[in-house]
């Protein structure tokens, strides 16, 4: 699939869910007002904290909502997906709903006359091996299959289990040696370069890690820039910076758009 078109606005890694009412209000308002004013919107990834199978969220008022949200957004922009890695089963029965069309894992694209790879950012953490092993095996269609014939509770009780872990595993990388988490958490330059040569594009976007920046960068002979996308959390303790971004690329160039109201 070829996509091209001149203004686009990039978002990741939102982890909506009921418990989150801030962040789904600033998503809301996001497709109300500032994702109308391009041509293209980019859904990166862990627009949901889980997803279970698109059997299992049809009742719930605030999955209505979400998905009442993209419906509408898909009739004004174009709208594209991509998955992540809490969200790899949303699948084409929800596409459907929504309008929104997916996209490979990763995916070239052009913006405003600039070539773009366009990833989640989770097959990139390749310090992180046993991930990789984990992540390798979840995308087998026939392992999805099997786990969505499970029944709800089953899944439910799984997917628990591995934020339990996941969380866990975070905890231990991070409370004796904190510069763990920006090793093992994060991208590996191997990883970006290999992917920038593959491609012959040297402009990367992915979300996943939620460290949003923009960087240059260097492996050998091979030169490429790096952005970060921002995930979202505006209903942390005050303690905590509330933060909500997108990404917006246009003939201007290329720039962090604040949601924080």
């Amino acid at each position: 699939m070829s996509v091209q078109c001149q203004s686009a606005l990039l978002i990741s890694d939102l982890h909506l869910t009921p418990s989150m009412p801030q962040t789904a209000q600033c998503f809301f308002d996001f497709c109300q007002k500032e994702a109308g004013s391009v041509e293209a919107v980019f859904i990166m990834g862990d627009l949901f904290e889980y997803w279970l199978g698109d059997d299992a969220n049809t009742g719930s008022p605030f999955q209505q909502e979400v998905r009442s949200a993209l419906a509408l957004l898909s009739t004004k922009v174009k709208l594209f997906y991509l998955h992540g890695n809490r969200d790899f089963l949303l699948g084409p029965d929800y596409l459907k709903k929504t309008g929104m069309t997916l996209l490979p894992d990763p995916s070239s694209v052009s913006i405003a006359g600039q070539d773009y790879i366009l990833s989640h950012g989770d097959a990139l953490c390749t310090a992180d091996m046993g991930y990789q092993v984990f992540r390798k095996w979840t995308r087998k269609h026939w392992v999805q299959k099997l786990f969505l014939q499970f029944p709800l509770q089953w899944r439910r009780s799984i997917a628990n289990q591995l934020r339990r872990n996941s969380a866990l595993k975070y905890q231990r990388a991070t409370r004796y040696a904190p510069a763990n988490r920006s090793v093992q958490m994060d991208v590996t330059t191997g990883a970006c370069a290999s992917l920038i040569e593959k491609h012959s594009i040297d402009r990367l976007i992915h979300g996943h890690t939620h460290m949003p920046n923009h960087h240059h960068e260097q492996l050998g002979d091979t030169r490429w820039q790096r952005w970060v996308l921002s995930d979202w959390d505006l209903d942390h303790p005050e303690s905590v910076l509330p933060k909500a971004s997108a990404l917006l690329i246009n003939e201007q160039g290329v720039r962090y758009l604040d949601l924080v109201k």
